[in-house]
């Protein structure tokens, strides 16, 4: 029994190290903070939501997304047809998809049980951003994989 115990538990170990190894910091220009930020902000009461594109790594490009879930004040959702073109943007103008983005216009700008479990795109980073005067951190970005989240340094250059 122990060591299945410790086989388990050795396992855990060398999954999360590895995985927690893998994760870098995110690069973010510095002028999409404003443009992440103002589009929480004016959408206080529902989520906003977007994608990310870049290039080396670096996100440069901000592409905002209409919001069609049913109850944009608590989720958010972007149409199909939707990310497809922007999808078709960002290979027209040579850039990778690097990330989601959506803000809590009421909570902690963390990931909530329902964004982890819908969190369909594990290696792409989720900016959550937050609307409220005193979120010691506006804009987070995380890192949801195998059902857990980590936060990511952000990187602004």
């Amino acid at each position: 029994m122990w060591a299945c115990f410790l086989l388990a538990a050795c396992s855990f170990s060398l999954e999360f190290s590895v995985w927690h190894s893998l994760i870098s910091p995110i690069r973010l220009r510095k002028e999409l903070v404003p443009n992440l930020v103002g589009q929480a902000l004016r959408r206080s009461d529902d989520e906003c939501c977007g994608l990310l594109a870049g290039r080396d790594g670096v996100i440069t490009h901000v592409f905002q997304a209409e919001n069609v879930a049913s109850d944009p004040a608590k989720s958010y959702e972007i149409a199909p047809r939707e990310i497809f073109q922007m999808m078709r943007e960002f290979r027209a103008a040579g850039l990778d998809f690097l990330g989601i983005y959506h803000s809590h216009p009421s909570g902690e700008n963390q990931p909530s049980a329902r964004d982890i479990e819908l969190a369909y795109y594990s290696e792409e980073t989720y900016v959550i951003l937050s609307p409220r005067a005193d979120a010691a951190k506006p804009v987070r970005a995380f890192s949801i994989r195998d059902g857990r989240a980590i936060e990511l340094e952000i990187q602004i250059v």
